[in-house]
């Protein structure tokens, strides 16, 4: 009898804007996926590089790499990815999935990946909205995102553990939660808190929003920018639970969250307690 192997989220960095990223306070060093043998990292800004080898997650274990969007916070490590995901250059290997502005520039931002590396890999996907591609087992759609990047992207993803949703960076607009219905976890990218409006990003007042629309099983929060970690994220995820009825959960450097026929979560520490989810 063959078992599932169980879907686990690495989330190596929970900062997201400039200020963050500069100062540090949270990492910015996006998301490892990984089932079974096939992991993928999403949105690999300053720092994804050095954290993942901390988490022993080495960068060469990669077999695929998606930029949402052409913004630092999200980018910056993509290049070194590349060259270790194809050993060293010597394997035309791997899956590269990024936005337009990433790979070829657009609206005077990018492209952030060089040609040279682009060609490294062995699959180049271009994401627009509804864009398609596997990795491994793990099933990735692009959704549509409204952000200052034009061309910015969420992501749908299909895992043997039910269905995941990542919204990278967006504001609020009609019809977003369409993309994440019927999910078992959905990523929540919420920049400020509440009553801290904020057009190109999510505040926990649009965050709640999309969870009554949606009504995914189960949230985790992440991006946070500097009014956001004054307010603590952990206040705002408790409030958003208590008016959804939603477990909603505020990520910290270093969270696993592990998906099998549930959801627990595992925080950096040695002494920190597994917590169910769902």
């Amino acid at each position: 009898m063959t078992v599932q192997p169980e879907t686990t989220l690495h989330f190596l960095g929970t900062g997201g804007g400039r200020f963050v990223m500069t100062s540090q306070r949270r990492r910015t060093a996006g998301i490892r996926l990984t089932e079974g043998n096939t992991q993928v990292h999403i949105d690999p800004g300053p720092g994804a590089l050095v954290f993942g080898n901390w988490a022993g997650l080495s960068p060469d274990k990669l077999d695929g790499l998606i930029v949402t969007h052409c913004h630092p916070d999200h980018y910056t490590d993509a290049e070194v990815f590349i060259e270790a995901m194809t050993k060293g250059t010597r394997a035309k290997r791997g899956v590269l999935a990024a936005a337009k502005s990433v790979l070829r520039g657009a609206e005077g931002i990018g492209p952030s990946i060089s040609g040279y590396h682009q060609a490294l890999v062995r699959d180049l996907v271009e994401l627009y909205e509804g864009t398609s591609f596997k990795v491994g087992e793990l099933g990735f759609t692009a959704t549509e995102a409204q952000h200052s990047d034009p061309y910015t992207v969420g992501l749908r993803i299909t895992t043997g553990n039910g269905n995941i949703g990542y919204t990278s960076d967006t504001g609020y607009f009609k019809g977003v939660s369409e993309s994440y219905n019927d999910l078992k976890l959905l990523i929540l990218c919420t920049m400020w808190p509440r009553n801290n409006p904020l057009n190109i990003h999510l505040n926990t007042d649009e965050a709640l929003r999309i969870i009554k629309e949606a009504q995914p099983k189960a949230c985790i929060l992440t991006h946070f920018g500097m009014r956001m970690l004054n307010a603590g994220p952990e206040k705002e995820a408790t409030y958003l639970a208590e008016q959804t009825g939603v477990p909603v959960y505020a990520a910290v450097d270093g969270l696993e969250a592990t998906i099998s026929e549930e959801i627990t979560l595992k925080g950096p520490r040695k002494s920190d307690h597994q917590i169910k989810l769902l």
